[in-house]
Order: structure tokens, then sequence, then C-alpha cells
């Protein structure tokens, strides 16, 4: 018995280092083992299926930049490399075309689960702002990439998609020539969107995704509408503490 006791404590001596000096360990169990209510469904996974989305768009939009080419000359060509050529390439690039499509569709359905539930009530608006941005960066994330393999499609589309926004009033010229590097689409337009694609759109949509989920942990989960308690009133005290209401 006590040689079982010390192989176990030989075991669980990283994790009690890691969390002596992080409380990383703490935290996480903070995060999983939480009290939710009784009555929720399937409606609360949608928020945890966008999470999984991104994660997969983030994955293989990592693995797809090691070969892929942000210029006139060698974008399109390296697509072709990457499907043709390479070792599950058509696999990787395919999640990521069409995932992209999953997320957009899953951050919609996820915001209107939160909003015909009602959680974007008290004391949960800051946490619908924050989603509302997320979803605003997640359309222009799609709109970014949607130029990167650089043929007439992906030219025309986005051509449609910049005259629109040259037509907002005051700032519009100002965001279409930003957009463009330019006065028209050029090979500056194509690492422009590719530098906000892959650098600065994830990096603030993983920022509000931290904070989201800070403020999800921290107010609890949301009652449906049939609970007995009204969605939307939560007690921001109770939801720091762990304990999750409507």
């Amino acid at each position: 018995m006590a040689n079982q006791r010390s192989k176990y404590e030989h075991l669980m001596y990283p994790v009690d280092w890691l969390e002596e000096r992080s409380g990383l360990v703490g935290g996480m169990k903070y995060f999983l083992f939480r009290k939710v209510p009784g009555d929720v469904n399937w409606f609360q996974t949608l928020g945890a299926a966008t999470l999984t989305a991104f994660l997969v768009q983030a994955t293989t939009g990592v693995m797809l930049a090691m070969y892929y080419k942000p210029d006139a000359k060698s974008a399109y060509p390296s697509i072709e490399h990457i499907t043709n050529d390479l070792f599950a390439g058509w696999l990787v690039r395919g999640m990521h075309r069409w995932g992209a499509s999953v997320f957009i569709i899953l951050m919609f359905m996820h915001m209107g689960r939160v909003f015909l539930f009602g959680a974007y009530k008290y004391p949960r608006e800051l946490t619908w702002i924050v989603g509302v941005i997320l979803v605003a960066l997640g359309l222009a994330e799609g709109f970014t990439g949607y130029l990167l393999p650089w043929d007439q499609t992906a030219y025309w589309a986005t051509t449609v998609g910049i005259n629109i926004n040259g037509t907002a009033p005051f700032l519009g010229p100002f965001i279409a020539q930003f957009l463009q590097g330019g006065e028209f689409i050029n090979t500056d337009t194509l690492s422009r969107f590719y530098a906000i694609h892959m650098l600065l759109l994830p990096a603030m949509i993983a920022g509000l995704i931290g904070l989201h989920l800070y403020l999800v942990i921290r107010l609890g989960v949301t009652s449906p509408p049939w609970s007995k308690e009204a969605a939307g009133s939560g007690d921001p005290e109770q939801g720091a503490d762990g304990e999750t209401h409507g």
C-alpha cells in the first residue's frame, strides 16, 4: 500500500509542481467542474461547437500557411500544390475551406440561441456585446480569406465586397483604399488581406474568446426559457462562486 502511494506521489509530482507555481490546475478544475442548471439541453453546446470550429480553422490555417505563398504569381500555384501534391493536402484545405462556412453558421446559431433564451439580459449584457463583436470579426475573417486563392471568383467577389464597403458614408472611400492598398486590387491587396487574415483577426478573435469564456464562467449558464426561473436573471455574485441561475 505504501509502495503504491509512493508511486502515485511520484506520478503527481509534475502536476503538484505546476500547481504550486501557477495555480493552473485549480483553474482548470474550476473551469471544467462547475454547477449548471439541471434543465440545460443540447442548445447550450452551440458555443462549444463554435469554439471547436475556430480551433479547427486555426490549426488547418497554420498548416496551410506553411506552403501558401501570398503573392500574385505564386498564390494560385501554391494552392494547387497543396491540393494535388502534398499528403492529405486536399483534406486540410477542404477542412479549412468548408470549415469557414461551418464556423459562420455555428456563430449565428449560437447567437440566435442566446437571443431566444434571453441570455443577453442582465447581468450578461457584456457577454452579448463581446459575442456580437466576435460575429463581426468572424465575418471579416471569412471576407479576407476569400481573396487568398487569387482566382477569378476570389478576385471579383472581393471587388464587389470592397466596393460595398466603399459606399459607407464618410469613411467608405478610406476603407476601400486601405483594404486595396491603392486604387484597385493588386499584389499589395493580397499581402494585406493575408496579414489581416493570418495575424490581426485571429489574435483579436482569440483574445475576445478568452474574455467571452471568462464572462460565461463568472456569470454561469443561462437556463432555458421554460425553466422555473426567468432566463437572464442570474445573480453575478452567485455566478462568481460557481452557481449558475437563469
